[in-house]
């Protein structure tokens, strides 16, 4: 049967929507492959970009997506709330249909030998992929961001994995590996005071003791008026759950309530940016909505149609 792993990339790009047009374009006409979503964030400076096909064809468009990406994007004058450290800031492949995690793995690592030889972007292998356990975390591996790379990489124990001690000069370093499906979630508060979100990210997220399976952190968001919707400023609490079958996103929503309330604040509302799995959203449908003894494979109507 057909092999089908997604690839997720990340770009540092969230603002000159030609430029990001451009990238997505890579995608677009590349054969085996199929676009499914993207999405940006002026605020964040950052664009989610999401496609899926045989690993040949991921490969393929991944790759001239980042060629594409290291012509246009310049990160000595970039600035944006998200932390970043490449042009094509992190490249994940997560294994869909008939292909292991193993296999995947490999895959990853084909990827990060072409992207640096082709693209010339040096590159880090992370969580599955990863070839020490220092590495896995990929914010171990962007602390520094771009600004601090060139120098953390010449720390033998910062070495990329593809490209030796340097980084490119505009475009950074990009991270590549196999992961799980991840949900990027973000919580929105009714406030602009940025420290309340950044102390409500340390509670929930693991590095501090938090929920396992939860990497987040706070962020100030301000949007221009634009199409008749007024300008927004607010605080963020921007989260990844790594492992929505370990920690569920009702969980968190329910701590960070908690913690906003504390504060005099309440949740606003939420965003997922890019794809996720439907079981992430059913499971928060079952607690909600209380329901008892509620089974997914058998009583929701498409996943007989999938």
């Amino acid at each position: 049967m057909a092999k089908i792993i997604e690839c997720v990339p990340n770009i540092s790009e969230g603002r000159n929507l030609e430029v990001v047009e451009a990238c997505v374009d890579e995608v677009r006409k590349t054969a085996g492959v199929t676009l499914l979503d993207y999405s940006s964030d002026a605020s964040h400076n950052r664009s989610v970009i999401t496609f899926m096909g045989s690993p040949e064809g991921v490969m393929n468009a991944a790759t001239a997506l980042a060629k594409k990406a290291v012509e246009l994007i310049d990160l000595t004058k970039h600035q944006g709330e998200h932390p970043r450290m490449g042009a094509i800031d992190v490249c994940p492949l997560i294994p869909l249909k008939d292909c292991t995690k193993e296999e995947t793995v490999e895959y990853s690592k084909q990827l990060g030998e072409r992207l640096f030889n082709e693209a010339g972007i040096p590159i880090f292998l992370y969580e599955d992929s990863a070839s020490a356990p220092h590495r896995v975390n990929l914010a171990d591996i962007r602390k520094g961001q771009f600004e601090g790379m060139a120098e953390k990489v010449q720390d033998p124990k910062w070495t990329p994995d593809f490209g030796g001690a340097a980084i490119h000069p505009t475009a950074g370093v990009t991270a590549v590996g196999c992961r799980m499906p991840l949900v990027a979630f973000n919580i929105n508060l009714s406030t602009d005071d940025v420290e309340v979100a950044k102390a409500i990210a340390k509670v929930i997220r693991r590095r501090n003791g938090g929920f396992d399976c939860v990497k987040s952190n706070g962020f100030l968001i301000e949007t221009e008026a634009q199409d008749g919707k007024p300008a927004k400023r607010y605080a963020q609490v921007s989260i990844n759950m790594t492992d929505y079958t370990r920690t569920p996103l009702y969980r968190v929503v329910e701590v960070t309530k908690a913690e906003a309330k504390r504060w005099g604040v309440h949740v606003v509302g939420t965003e997922i940016i890019g794809l996720t799995p439907m079981r992430a959203l059913v499971d928060s449908a079952e607690y909600y909505l209380q329901i008892v003894d509620f089974d997914a494979d058998k009583q929701i109507i498409e996943n007989y149609l999938l």
